[in-house]
């Protein structure tokens, strides 16, 4: 279809959503909107976009609906409930929803809407109000790969990065899994941070310090290229007898300044149990296959795949989605 064609409806004007339906907007697509406060829609009606009284009305006219909602329980009331999505959504049409939602939630909408003949796919984002305003996006999107296709132009009006990750429910399980990650890096940031200035480091020189390191100068998820997807842990890149070590002298700098240290504290329990293996002489990151054990997980990736993703296309588009 050509933009013209394509009939756009999007329900939850938000902080983000408001953004995103925005750039559907102005990439040419006809856009029909929907929110709990009218006045949300005003610079959208302005701009030529047509309003609907309800979630239902929205999906009557609709080719491809879209939603931004903070919590799985608005998700559902707005898809399943009284006037919901799916009690006007037409045979064919497909819905995305951009929240962050919960992997049962979405397997049971996706079960519900294709007994109507219609198709609903995860789609979370990640790049905040900044990257929903400049199409800075990443959008991860899990459902069925065809319809994925078939509605790429209008996902890239949104961001500049939607992927297809899997069947559904797997989208919603990386952006939980990326979302888990940041903030559990924030609490040791914290710790570890606050350690640094009690011991007497002024804060920004701590920082520019610790930028100019080797986990300073990595993304974040690229600490796991070398060992952890692969499953590789010899030889050492840095023996884990070493990084034990230097955890143990950290942990002793927390005691001597009297701080708690809840998080490095089990880090040097998780260390130590992996040492007590007998993988000292292993590389240090062997402590995480203490994890894969206690979920019954191996996590061994082929190795051309791995270098196909580190291809340097890969790479690069990698860098511009962060």
């Amino acid at each position: 279809m050509s933009k013209e064609g394509v009939v756009v409806g999007f329900v939850g004007l938000g902080t983000m959503g408001s953004r995103m339906a925005a750039n559907v907007q102005e990439a040419g697509f006809r856009l029909v909107v929907h929110d709990l406060h009218r006045q949300a829609a005003s610079h959208h009606i302005n701009a030529g976009a047509i309003w609907a009284d309800s979630p239902r009305a929205l999906a009557s006219q609709a080719d491809v609906i879209f939603s931004s909602l903070p919590e799985p329980v608005d998700v559902e009331a707005v898809a399943l409930g009284h006037d919901g999505l799916i009690t006007g959504i037409r045979p064919g049409a497909a819905y995305f929803d951009l929240s962050t939602n919960s992997p049962s939630v979405v397997r049971m909408l996706h079960a519900a809407f294709a007994e109507k003949g219609a198709h609903m796919l995860e789609a979370p984002v990640s790049g905040g109000p900044a990257g929903a305003a400049s199409r800075k996006l990443a959008i991860w999107v899990g459902g069925d790969e065809d319809v994925f296709n078939r509605h790429k132009a209008v996902l890239d009006a949104i961001g500049d990065k939607a992927a297809y990750i899997g069947p559904i429910g797997s989208a919603t399980v990386a952006k939980l899994v990326h979302n888990m990650s940041s903030y559990a890096l924030v609490c040791a940031l914290a710790e570890t941070f606050t350690m640094g200035v009690k011991a007497g480091v002024e804060p920004l020189l701590l920082w520019r310090a610790v930028r100019q390191g080797a986990a300073g100068r990595r993304f974040t998820f690229d600490a796991l290229i070398d060992q952890f997807l692969p499953g590789k842990y010899d030889p050492p890149a840095f023996a884990l007898k070493l990084a034990h070590k230097d955890v143990s002298l950290a942990n002793a700098l927390g005691r001597e300044l009297g701080m708690p240290m809840r998080m490095c504290n089990l880090a040097l329990a998780e260390m130590t149990e992996a040492l007590a293996r007998g993988w000292g002489g292993r590389d240090s990151r062997a402590v995480m296959l203490l994890q894969q054990e206690r979920a019954g997980v191996e996590i061994a990736v082929d190795p051309e795949r791995l270098r196909e993703a580190l291809s340097p296309s890969v790479a690069q588009d990698s860098i511009r989605s962060t």
